[in-house]
Formats: C-alpha cells, structure tokens, sequence
C-alpha cells in the first residue's frame, strides 16, 4: 500500500487532510507506475526526504552560521556548516552557498554580485539549448540586462567556440556564462576560461543539469576554470529542490551577499539540511558509478531512438539527456509529449537547433535517464524504452494502442520500484 510509505504521521494527515492526502498518495503510485524520463527529474533517497519534512522547517534562519538575525540557530547552524564543508570537498571549490531556493534564485543573485542593470552579458540562446535566467527577453534577466547570444553551428549542431569569440571580442561582456538546459555535449571550460581572460569576463557556469555527473566524476569539472558556478540540487545530483553556488575565495562575500540580504530572506533550513545529505550520498563510490551508469544509458537511449527511426542532435549524447528530433515521424513535439503522458512516458518537447516550429510547438522531444537509473534500469532496458516512445508518438491517436502501451510500461516499473513500501 501507498499509504505505508509515508510513515505513521500520515495517518493523521489523512484524517485532517483527505484531500492532500490523496494527492500524495495519487503522485507517489504516478512516480512508481510511469517511466520517469524528464531531465531534470530524479527520485530522492529516503533520508533527504526525511530532511525536507523536519522540524527544521520551523526554523528561521536569516543570515549565515554564527551571524544570525534571530536566535536559536545553533543546531540548523550545524547542518549548514557541515553542508558547506562537504560541498567544498566533493567539487574542490573555494567558497559554496547552500541557501539558494532554486537555481534561478542562484541565477539572480549572480547577476547581483557581478553585474548592474544594463551591463552587457554573453549567454547560449535559448533556443540552442540556454535557459530562461540566460537572457530571454520575457525573464529578468532579458529585461534587465543587455544580453548577447552565442549559438551552436548548423552543420554539427555544437557549440561554436569562433562565434562565441568573436561576439566577446565586439561586444565585450562584464560576465559569460556557459551552461545549458538542452545541451547533450560536453562544453569546453577551458577554452571559455580564455576567453574570459582575454576579454576581461566573469566566467559564470550554469551546472544545473550536469552537476551531478561532475559530483560523480564522470565528466570534467568546471570549478577549477569558473569564477562563479550555479547549479541546482535536484536532477543527477539526486538532492532537494533548491539551489547552490560555488565560488573562488575571492567572490565569497559578494555572493554571499547578494543570496542574503540582496535577494532572498531566511534560507529554508530543512531543505539546506538535505542538501548536506545528498553531498554525502555524492561522495560515495556507489554514487560516482550510478553518474556513470546515467552517461551509458542517455547514451544507449539516444542510439536507440534513432533505431527507431528518430535523430538524436548532435549524433547523439554525453550528458545525461539527449534531445530527439521526431520531424520523420510525422508529429511535433508538442503532440508527441500529449501522447506520451498518455502512455505513462513522462518526458517534454524541446526544440531543436533552427527549429521551424515555435517553442509552444518544437520539433523535438527532450529525454533523460536520471530517474531510470536510480531505479536500476540499465542499457538493457533503454531499447524497450525507445520502442514505447517510438509507438506512444506514431499510434497516439489509437486509444487502444495507447492503453496497451500503458500496460507495457507499468510492468516495465514493477521490475525497478520506487521507494518500494
């Protein structure tokens, strides 16, 4: 039963609360019987949901440990400082800031420490793969700053470097940021560092989808190039929703300060303390083969789903997600993701690099294997994977056919159970 998971304080919550009670316990049995495939997702470890729903959610805790504005802070003072030392040796980082709500909330607050409104900005447009917190003009940071664009090349849809060069050297940047939302290659801090130094930038990265695979040690890290690094605790990095930022000793005071009080009050202390725990959980030798484990399934997916008839951008993948485009199979993004949820397939449509649809629309579909590798799926499974999708998207408009795909993926997740009761 559901129910069992959430531990004898639900009960109460059922009798005062039916119906969030019932949302609980609807959402858990989705997580468990649906193929998890967003990018960005993943299934926490019971002990960081444990943190979440701690007393220390009753904890205000404006400030940092030891210069708090109100009192009572010496045991969530604890959790932090032992958060922050844990973040500091798994990345090698100089500074870290645990208190971020989100990764835009850590986005803000960078801007705030290195940059004014209307200071000029270098970031990956959006369509290419960027984020909202990267310049689009209906975000903050597109209406506040005077954000520039680097792209990926038309014929082998990477990152161009020359570009990117060229821009800095005519637009000359207070701050360049590298990073992605819907980027399935490696990204060359090196050669970003150079460029930095050679206009006079902030090298900013936003890690927050590939974080983890660093904490892992399955792809190189940026921290040792990046002034500044943001990136969210939740995706590969398997923590809590909520934020980080690393730093260079020398931007330790201008972050911290822009977090707390430029742009955000009291840190939420349950969630800084489950932070703690998943850094832990990242610095085990179990955790650095499940990032690795993530890189050879996306990688195997992205193979498969071109068996299937699809194109994986780029050739394929080096992250943990890959982004399809589906043009060949006659649907668009926007369609094939209706038709997957449909289907139990939970995954969303991106576009493309050039897209000739909108971004309501897209032409693509962006998939990630954090959540199915937590659950043990491995190269194995990715073939069957693709084939549901392939068939969710082409038969969508056979209820029939939908149903039974419906049926394939539920016995699929009973192999691999989600916090199995």
């Amino acid at each position: 039963m559901s129910e069992t998971f959430f531990g004898p304080d639900f009960q109460a919550l059922q009798g005062q609360d039916p119906e969030i009670a019932a949302i609980l316990i609807s959402e858990l049995d989705r997580q468990r019987e649906n193929l998890q495939l967003i990018a960005s997702e993943n299934f926490t470890s019971p002990a960081v949901l444990a943190a979440l729903g701690s007393t220390l959610s009753n904890k205000y805790a404006e400030g940092y440990p030891g210069k708090r504005y109100y009192g009572g802070c010496e045991e969530v003072d604890k959790a932090e400082v032992i958060g922050i030392a844990r973040a500091k040796e798994l990345f090698g980082a100089e500074h870290a800031n645990l208190q971020p709500h989100s990764g835009a909330s850590a986005n803000v607050a960078i801007y705030q420490a290195f940059t004014k409104p209307g200071d000029t900005v270098l970031a990956m447009s959006l369509p290419h793969g960027g984020h909202l917190t990267h310049g689009s003009k209906v975000n903050f940071s597109g209406k506040w700053f005077n954000v520039e664009s680097y792209g990926v090349r038309q014929d082998n849809e990477l990152i161009d470097y020359d570009e990117l060069r060229d821009i800095a050297l005519r637009v000359k940047p207070k701050m360049i940021c590298s990073g992605a939302t819907a980027y399935p290659s490696l990204i060359d801090f090196k050669t970003v560092r150079s460029i930095c130094d050679e206009v006079g930038a902030i090298m900013w990265v936003d890690a927050a989808h590939f974080i983890g695979l660093v904490a892992g040690k399955a792809i190189p890290s940026p921290v040792e190039y990046a002034d500044v690094v943001s990136f969210t605790t939740h995706k590969v990095l398997r923590g809590p929703r909520g934020g980080m930022i690393l730093s260079k000793a020398a931007h330790a005071s201008a972050i911290d300060k822009a977090i707390f009080p430029g742009m955000q009050g009291g840190p939420i202390m349950s969630a800084v303390a489950a932070k703690a725990i998943a850094l832990k959980e990242c610095a085990t030798a179990q955790y650095q083969a499940y990032a690795k484990e993530v890189i050879v399934n996306a990688k195997a997916l992205a193979k498969s789903l071109e068996d299937e008839g699809m194109r994986a951008v780029s050739g394929g993948t080096e992250t943990h997600l890959a982004l399809i485009d589906i043009r060949s199979t006659g649907v668009n993004g926007k369609v094939a993701d209706e038709r997957c949820g449909r289907a139990g397939i939970s995954l969303n449509k991106n576009a493309i690099p050039y897209d000739p649809e909108s971004p309501a629309v897209t032409s693509g579909i962006r998939v990630g294997t954090p959540a199915v590798t937590t659950q043990g799926m491995g190269s194995e499974q990715m073939p069957v994977i693709a084939s549901l999708i392939a068939r969710a998207i082409k038969d969508g408009e056979d209820e029939a056919k939908i149903a039974q795909i419906r049926k394939e993926v539920n016995a699929l997740t009973a192999k691999f159970p989600v916090y199995p009761a």
